[in-house]
């Protein structure tokens, strides 16, 4: 098991995959888009399970790197130059059965608009994973680190608000508010859950000091991620998001 951070994003993507239909392990046939991927860590790995992958980037070095990456797992990623703003010309309408949006919304000026681009590539019954960082776990590290003006800003800053004008850093959500923005794009929430709701808290000596601690402390992620009090104070937070069929913008 590597780096448990790692091994935790990476259970959030195949958590949407089994989710979508896949099976038990991952594996399956699914059209799958990784809006963001950046180098494609993610997406070769899902490639290798089988399933058609995706990758739509602005960086040029990045899908070269996930072109690389892919060549060398022997498995096929097609990569496309853009991002969510213009993600209509990259990707067909309805043809998508996973989108996968994990660390993208922080950054983008309109996550309204990312979401609502997501939502038009996907098919009938598709699904919207989405990953965005909690506001309570930063605004509990910034309380911990004793920046309490910063952590009070955090706590009173409006979800539409420009976060990097306002020196506040990337966007932070409430699990209720990234919930409220699928819904009004016309998506239904199925499942929501924590993704490192105490991993980040725990020292790298206490995880790497014992036989087994990090596959214990992995066990206790997974049967806490989906208990609301626990999920909501992690630093990722991820929903899972269902286009129904007689589903209307």
């Amino acid at each position: 098991m590597g780096p448990i951070r790692g091994v935790l994003a990476w259970q959030s993507v195949l958590d949407a995959l089994v989710q979508a239909g896949a099976a038990p392990d991952g594996s399956g046939s699914l059209d799958v888009l990784d809006l963001g991927g950046g180098t494609g860590s993610d997406a070769v790995r899902v490639a290798a399970l089988g399933h058609r992958v995706v990758v739509v980037d602005p960086s040029p070095d990045a899908l070269a790197a996930s072109a690389r990456r892919a060549a060398e797992a022997g498995v096929e990623v097609e990569g496309r130059l853009g991002d969510s703003a213009d993600l209509a010309e990259h990707v067909a309408a309805a043809s998508v059965d996973v989108v996968i949006c994990h660390g993208v919304l922080e950054h983008v000026d309109d996550p309204g608009q990312a979401v609502a681009a997501a939502r038009e590539v996907l098919r009938p019954g598709g699904w919207l994973s989405v990953i965005v960082p909690g506001r309570v776990a930063a605004v509990a590290a910034r309380a911990a680190a004793g920046d309490f003006a910063g952590a009070t800003a955090l706590v009173e800053a409006a979800p539409d608000a420009s976060w990097d004008l306002a020196g506040l850093g990337p966007r932070r959500w409430f699990a209720e508010e990234l919930e409220d923005l699928l819904v009004d794009h016309g998506l239904t929430p199925v499942l929501s859950q924590g993704v490192r709701a105490l991993s980040d808290d725990v020292p790298g000596v206490v995880v790497d000091g014992s036989a087994g601690a990090r596959e214990e402390l992995f066990a206790l992620e997974r049967s806490i991620r989906r208990i609301p009090q626990f999920a909501g104070r992690s630093a990722g937070l991820q929903t899972m998001a269902r286009l129904e069929s007689t589903s209307h913008p």
